[in-house]
């Protein structure tokens, strides 16, 4: 993938761990955690990390909190976000939360909201008043709290995927970056591109792997590899038409890339309003105006799958 995140969204992707099958894995979990840390520590030592308001305590929040300088304040689920703290304002919640982090934000600090969450979040966005928000795809997984991120790097894409948009871009890239790990700061066309990617991703992984319960996100890539190229090939169609933008080349190498790298992760159609439902949306908004649907195999397995 040329980035996003997905993605998977940060409640998922970000969460996901890789359960180690042997002595050796687990081991070998514990040294790169320890090179992580010390690499992390060192990092830090020579980066200048503008202190922030992290809301959220969880694994990402808390592993965001690790990489500062020790001057950021951390906001719990129901706490207000203060007026006076200057910095940026780190969302490390679930999608279905970020309606009630938004009324804890004194208005004149909205444009210092910088998302972590994954998914289709623009009509959200847009309903607010956040049209240009700054946002994060996060590709790095805390496998419990208190231990350190490991980057999501893949064969495709070894010098990582994170990638940041926004007023706050540069000083969350020198956060990861104190952490030991991976980021780009990237425009908002290249951004959305990335996003869409990571949309894709899950959207087409999750549904396929629902198809055939108990498939893993790697069994998706090795068994059923032609069921989930083209479920790729018609959404990026879909999303590319809707947005008016060309995706780069060899989109699904990266995506399946990206599966291979993450391929103990389970599959399942969850937050539908943020992940396959925006797919949905162009198919109900093209049946409405008597077009063909741009989406008929997505929409035929999720029939299939009761999901609509």
């Amino acid at each position: 993938m040329a980035s996003s995140a997905v993605a998977l969204s940060s409640s998922t992707l970000c969460h996901l761990t890789r359960k180690p099958t042997s002595l050796t894995s687990t081991l070998s979990l514990r040294i790169r955690a320890k090179a992580s840390t010390a690499m992390a520590t060192a990092s830090a030592a020579k980066t200048k990390v503008v202190p922030a308001v992290i809301v959220g305590g969880g694994r990402v929040g808390r592993a965001l909190e690790g990489m500062g300088n020790g001057g950021d304040l951390l906001v719990k689920r129901g706490e207000p976000v203060p007026l006076d703290f200057q910095g940026p304002v780190l969302v490390c919640t679930r999608n279905d939360d970020l309606e009630a982090v938004l009324e804890a934000t004194p208005r004149p600090r909205w444009n210092d909201l910088v998302f972590f969450q994954n998914g289709m979040l623009e009509p959200w966005f847009e309903s607010k008043g956040l049209g240009d928000a700054d946002q994060v795809l996060a590709y790095f997984a805390v496998s419990k709290l208190g231990e350190p991120p490991v980057d999501g790097k893949t064969d495709t894409n070894p010098e990582g995927l994170t990638v940041s948009y926004g007023k706050w871009a540069s000083a969350v890239a020198d956060r990861l970056h104190a952490g030991g790990l991976t980021c780009k700061v990237l425009n908002k066309e290249a951004f959305q591109k990335q996003m869409l990617e990571k949309l894709i991703w899950i959207s087409a992984f999750m549904l396929v792997g629902a198809r055939h319960p108990g498939t893993t996100v790697g069994g998706v890539e090795k068994e059923y590899r032609s069921e989930v190229s083209s479920l790729i090939a018609e959404l990026a169609s879909a999303a590319a038409a809707e947005k008016g933008l060309v995706f780069e080349e060899a989109m699904e190498d990266r995506l399946c890339a990206y599966s291979r790298a993450v391929a103990h992760f389970p599959t399942a159609v969850k937050e539908f309003k943020w992940r396959n439902g925006w797919f949905y949306s162009l198919t109900e908004k093209a049946i409405a105006e008597g077009k063909p649907d741009p989406c008929p195999l997505h929409t035929a397995w999720l029939k299939d799958l009761k999901v609509v």
